[in-house]
C-alpha cells in the first residue's frame, strides 16, 4: 500500500460541490430548451404536411370528378386502347394525380416556405422570398413548352416511324407515361436560371466560371436532356435548344447580379 496515495487524491470541498451543483443547474435548462425547440419543429412540420396533403386531395377530387371536361385536352384526339379494366383506373388515377400535383404546387411551396424560413440565413430567405413567383412561372413555362411543342412533335415522329413496319396501337398507360416524360422534366430543367442565381447569391458561382465551363456545360445539358426525355433525337434536340438559351440567359443574369452587388458595396462605403 502506497503511503502517499492519499496525497494524490483530489479532495472536493463542500464549496466545490456547490459549484458543481450550480453548473448542472445552469446546463439543465439548455437541454430542455433544445427538446422544446425540436418538438415545435416537428409539430410545425406535421401541420404543414397535413395542409399539403389536404390541398392535394382537394384538387385530386375536383380533377377526378370533372374528368370528362379535361380528357380531350389530354388525349388530343389520339386513339388509345386499354388492355383491361384496371388500366382504365390506372390511367385516370395517374393523370389525375399529375394534374392535382401541378395545381397544388403553389400551395405546397408556400407551406414549405413557412416551415424552412426560420432556419434560413438572411440572404437565402430574401432570395427565396423574391424569386418564388419566378420559380413557379418558369416551371409552368417548361410544362407548357413540353405540352405544346415537345410532346406533339416527338409523338408524331415516333408514330410515323412505327407505321412504316407496324400497325401502331398506343395503350392508355403508355400514352400517359410518354406525356409525363415530355412535360414534367422540362418544368424542372427550366429552373436553371434560378439555380444559377441562387448559387451566385451565396458566392459559389460567378459569370466568369460559367463562361469558362460553357462547352462542358453544353455536354452535361445534352446528357441530362437525353436522360430526362424519350429516347428519340427529336425530343433531345427540342429540349437541348432551350437549355442552351437558358444557360446563356443565366450568365447574363448572374453578371447583372454581380454588377448590382458591386454597386451596393461601393455605396455602402462611407466617403472620406
Amino acid at each position: 500500500m502506497d503511503p502517499y496515495e492519499h496525497h494524490n487524491k483530489k479532495i472536493i470541498s463542500p464549496l466545490d460541490k456547490k459549484k458543481v451543483v450550480e453548473v448542472e443547474a445552469v446546463e439543465a435548462p439548455d437541454t430542455a430548451s433544445d427538446e422544446s425547440s425540436l418538438v415545435e419543429h416537428l409539430t410545425d412540420l406535421r401541420k404543414q404536411t397535413i395542409k399539403s396533403v389536404a390541398v392535394f386531395l382537394f384538387f385530386f377530387l375536383v380533377v377526378l370528378s370533372t374528368i370528362n371536361l379535361w380528357f380531350p385536352y389530354i388525349t388530343r384526339g389520339n386513339e388509345l386502347v386499354v388492355l383491361g379494366p384496371l388500366e382504365v383506373v390506372k390511367f385516370y388515377m395517374s393523370i389525375s394525380s399529375a394534374l392535382s400535383l401541378g395545381f397544388s404546387l403553389p400551395f405546397i411551396f408556400h407551406f414549405i416556405w413557412q416551415f424552412v424560413k426560420p432556419g434560413l440565413t438572411h440572404i437565402e430567405s430574401r432570395f427565396i422570398g423574391l424569386y418564388s413567383p419566378l420559380m413557379l412561372a418558369l416551371f409552368i413555362v417548361g410544362i407548357s413548352f413540353g405540352y405544346f411543342v415537345v410532346n406533339p412533335l416527338s409523338y408524331q415522329f415516333l408514330i410515323n416511324i412505327g407505321e412504316v413496319n407496324f400497325n401502331v396501337m398506343v395503350s392508355a398507360s403508355e400514352y400517359i407515361h410518354f406525356l409525363l416524360m415530355t412535360t414534367v422534366p422540362l418544368g424542372i430543367l427550366f429552373e436553371l436560371p434560378i439555380i444559377a442565381m441562387f448559387l451566385s447569391a451565396i458566392g459559389i458561382l460567378t459569370s466568369e466560371k460559367m463562361k469558362k465551363v460553357r462547352k462542358w456545360s453544353y455536354v452535361i445539358l445534352a446528357v441530362v436532356s437525353t436522360l430526362m426525355t424519350p429516347p428519340d433525337f427529336v425530343s433531345d434536340f427540342l429540349v437541348l435548344i432551350p437549355m442552351i438559351l437558358l444557360y446563356e440567359i443565366s450568365i447574363v443574369v448572374v453578371k447583372k447580379l454581380e454588377h448590382k452587388q458591386i454597386v451596393n458595396e461601393n455605396l455602402s462605403i462611407p466617403s472620406e
